[in-house]
């Protein structure tokens, strides 16, 4: 995020919602570790806080992930696109 945040450091209203949508994604990563740490220790609480819980923050994150993904360039996004993990066993 910080080296696509840093094409637009002269010209920072030409970033759109990066800076929004950067910023969410830390926020929401925390809220989802928080939450880790919150989690029960016995199986069936743990298991109902997990899919209660944590799965929608989850979603949140991926929600967010995915919308970033959608705004950088391929040479500065750090991990592999969806298309590169399901179609690169192919070449």
């Amino acid at each position: 995020c910080a080296k696509d945040m840093a094409k637009y450091a002269a010209m920072p209203k030409l970033a759109g919602e990066r800076e929004s949508v950067y910023t969410s994604i830390k926020a929401e990563t925390d809220k989802l570790k928080a939450l880790m740490e919150k989690k029960p220790h016995e199986l069936r609480e743990e298991a109902t806080y997990l899919c209660d819980t944590v799965k929608p923050q989850m979603a949140a994150v991926r929600a967010l992930v995915d919308k970033a993904e959608g705004l950088m360039e391929k040479s500065v996004y750090p991990y592999p696109t969806y298309e590169e993990l399901i179609y690169t066993h192919h070449a």
